[in-house]
């Protein structure tokens, strides 16, 4: 540079008087901001970062709770209806018991009747039996002293003769029962 040449001040470069309080009040403005507003600015940051953190691990812990409650829900329902298989078989087998049982009451009130049925046919073909032999020896007798002409009027007699074809009869009639018993 040439002495005596007075250099015109540039506006880019400061002069030295400048640079020292801009560099003084950068410093302090950065002072500043290191120690007020960075912390509150990583405080915001270190606050959201935990809640969006936080939030994911909440979710994923719903999302285990969730997966839980429905392992859970599946267990208690596949119990249940094996519980409720149970109970269908339990009351087939009941409904089984009670429907042969029904049946054996039946067979055996069935046989009571019919056999309370023979017994009073039995009852009855013999009170009929008797009354017919009264009365077809009385018919028997009349007939007979009709056809004789004479009175059969003796009763020993008479007991006799209608004792002796009744029994001719019954003879007659076992003898064909016999028969087809037989065939």
């Amino acid at each position: 540079m040439t002495p005596g040449v007075v250099l015109a001040e540039s506006p880019i470069v400061p002069q030295g008087d400048e640079l020292v309080v801009g560099t003084i009040a950068f410093l302090i403005i950065f002072v500043i901001f290191w120690k007020k507003l960075l912390p509150s600015i990583k405080k915001t940051l270190d606050e959201r970062t935990d809640a969006i953190e936080g939030g994911m691990q909440r979710a994923e812990e719903a999302q285990a709770a969730a997966a839980a409650l429905q392992e859970e829900y599946q267990r208690n329902l596949t119990e249940a209806r094996h519980e409720a298989a149970k109970i269908t078989q339990h009351a087939r087998e009941q409904g089984a018991e009670i429907v042969a049982q029904m049946r054996a009451d039946g067979t055996e009130q069935r046989d009571n009747l019919v056999a309370g049925g023979r017994a009073q046919l039995d009852a009855d073909a013999a009170a009929t039996r008797a009354a017919l032999k009264g009365d077809l020896g009385t018919l028997a007798i009349q007939l007979a002293s009709k056809i004789v002409g004479e009175s059969l009027e003796d009763e020993a007699r008479q007991r006799g003769t209608v004792d002796r074809f009744l029994a001719e009869l019954e003879a007659k009639a076992d003898a064909q029962a016999t028969a087809k018993a037989g065939a």
